[in-house]
């Protein structure tokens, strides 16, 4: 899973096997170590709330789904699913190979869709 922070803005990209397990277990969790004992998680849930959100509690960042929604959108060829906070943008998207040639952090991509196109 990616994490993107600019303006106020945090988006989620997940690859074909996260997105997998999102439906499977309503949660995928990632961690980026900073020191020893010093990291940041990272955090997407689906459950029963009423809307997309996003908290910060000093060494998490949450995104919540409702899980109606994460059930669409991973059903679905839909890209990503967005909500808004006062203060907040959320974005949850699949995560696609890259046009510009893919790396090794493509091998669990979705394939993009305007790779096909002329």
């Amino acid at each position: 899973m990616k994490l993107r922070l600019h303006s106020n803005t945090v988006r989620l990209r997940l690859s074909q096997s996260e997105v997998s397990r999102l439906a499977e277990t309503g949660r995928v969790e990632e961690s980026i170590q900073f020191a020893p004992g010093r990291a940041l998680e990272y955090v997407i849930e689906s459950g029963s709330v009423p809307e997309i959100s996003a908290t910060f509690d000093g060494s998490r960042v949450r995104v919540s789904l409702p899980a109606n929604v994460a059930k669409a959108w991973i059903g679905s060829d839909q890209t990503g699913v967005e909500g808004k906070t006062d203060t907040l943008r959320v974005l949850v998207e699949k995560d696609f190979v890259c046009l510009h040639g893919p790396g090794a952090e493509d091998a669990d991509a979705f394939p993009n869709p305007l790779a096909t196109k002329s």
